[in-house]
């Protein structure tokens, strides 16, 4: 009865571990040899692209949302319905950041994009680039997250 119940147990424990590491996170690592993590919500419909974080008044500090689209191009943002303000960062099919936008303007109906082509944007809480110093050209991993997978 205990080898089953042991057993049992670790079964139990992989489950749990491999759950949590399966959380969609997007890593970056900046050339100063930091890494700053966030867990995010995967925004890979047209549907989830177009609501993105409208509405939220809160987001927390490691928390984000990635925008996956089907291929590169000009990416372009609004701040419509959203009151908080946000970093968009936005990153090249190569997992490089191509630009970002920082501080955007709560409910500012302004078309938000830079100047290069990019296939993924990430948006996280005002500042924090800054703070963390998240520049362009910094690199970008996806843990749990396909970007294969996109809808369009």
């Amino acid at each position: 009865m205990k080898r089953w119940y042991s057993v049992a147990v670790l079964f139990a424990l992989m489950s749990i571990t491999s759950s949590c590491s399966a959380e969609p996170r997007v890593v970056i690592s900046t050339r100063e040899g930091r890494e700053a993590v966030f867990q995010v919500e995967v925004a890979d419909t047209p549907a989830k692209r177009e609501l993105g974080l409208q509405y939220r008044r809160e987001l927390a500090a490691d928390r984000g949302m990635i925008f996956l689209f089907p291929a590169p191009s000009l990416q372009s943002f609004w701040m419509k319905n959203t009151p908080l303000p946000l970093d968009m960062i936005f990153i090249g099919s190569d997992r490089k950041i191509a630009g970002i936008v920082e501080q955007t303007v709560p409910f500012s109906l302004d078309s938000r994009s830079v100047p290069a082509a990019s296939q993924f944007v990430l948006e996280i809480n005002g500042g924090l680039s800054k703070r963390l110093g998240i520049r362009a050209g910094d690199s970008v991993r996806f843990e749990g997250i396909a970007p294969q997978s996109v809808k369009e």
